[in-house]
């Protein structure tokens, strides 16, 4: 079983194929309309707050979700086309290898993982994030970004 979740409303579903009824397209969300559903290995239900931030394989910005901007300060135009890593300044607060960087690496979830990120208004901030790798075949991964 499949399931998926929605980077923009944080719906989740289940989906045996991940394609929109008979069609060949990749579903959308049947709640706010957005354009594609991020499939995840086991059902996950994200921290009040979180936002979501879609990144291709080589970890650059595809899409900001609900979220993002109320934590960051960041509107999507301002993130698009930059490492997320880079983008909102992410690092670990013991400087062991970057949650992203080991997703994008090994193909793995880690969740609960406490990073500090910047925000627009150059403040630092401590932030939970859970990092998930892509399972189709673009790669890439979702990072969900939640308040201390």
């Amino acid at each position: 079983m499949a399931f998926f979740i929605c980077p923009n409303c944080q719906n989740r579903s289940i989906d045996h194929d991940g394609r929109e009824g008979l069609l060949d397209q990749a579903a959308a969300c049947q709640r706010c309309g957005f354009g594609f559903l991020f499939e995840l290995m086991d059902d996950y239900y994200p921290a009040p707050g979180a936002g979501f931030v879609v990144c291709d394989r080589d970890a650059r910005v595809l899409a900001v979700g609900r979220g993002v901007f109320e934590l960051t300060g960041y509107r999507e135009p301002d993130l698009l086309g930059r490492d997320v890593r880079e983008a909102l300044g992410l690092h670990t607060a013991n400087g062991a290898d970057s949650p992203v960087a080991v997703a994008l690496e090994w193909g793995v979830r880690r969740l609960g993982e406490r990073l500090a990120l910047r925000t627009r208004a150059g403040l630092a901030k401590t932030v939970t994030a859970d990092v998930f790798p892509a399972y189709d075949a673009d790669g890439g991964l979702l990072v969900a970004l939640a308040p201390r």
